[in-house]
């Protein structure tokens, strides 16, 4: 069960890989835009780019959006999070959101983190 579990966080980033680079090639310009400005929002500021995606896993937790709560799990950890830094936001989230949110924190998350993870260290 957790080996597909594990496919199922790989395949998600893959399948949004893919679709975002077929819609840039039938939208070029909304990609090339649409890409300017979520460099320029993510970029290091007042925030570090690790407190953005922290954010954005808050946001994507709480409108349960699951491609984005494994991507922004990935920048997370890609950020330099600890597991412990991301349980905290995801518990701030659910906090906020209430059970909904608790369900993503516990299930999706934890498993995107314990994927990533073992992924990078076979990298």
């Amino acid at each position: 069960m957790e080996q597909q579990q594990d496919n199922m966080i790989t395949m998600a980033l893959q399948d949004y890989k893919e679709g975002l680079g077929q819609f840039t090639q039938k939208m070029p310009e909304i990609a090339k835009q649409y890409n300017a400005f979520t460099e320029a929002c993510f970029a290091e500021g007042k925030l570090s780019k690790k407190e953005k995606q922290l954010i954005a896993l808050g946001i994507s937790i709480y409108g349960q959006d699951e491609y984005c709560i494994i991507y922004h799990t990935k920048g997370c950890l890609d950020q330099g999070c600890t597991e412990e830094e991301i349980l905290e936001a995801v518990g701030v989230t659910a906090a906020f959101g209430g059970g909904a949110a608790m369900s993503q924190a516990v299930t999706l998350v934890q498993e995107a983190i314990s994927e990533l993870n073992s992924s990078n260290m076979k990298q």
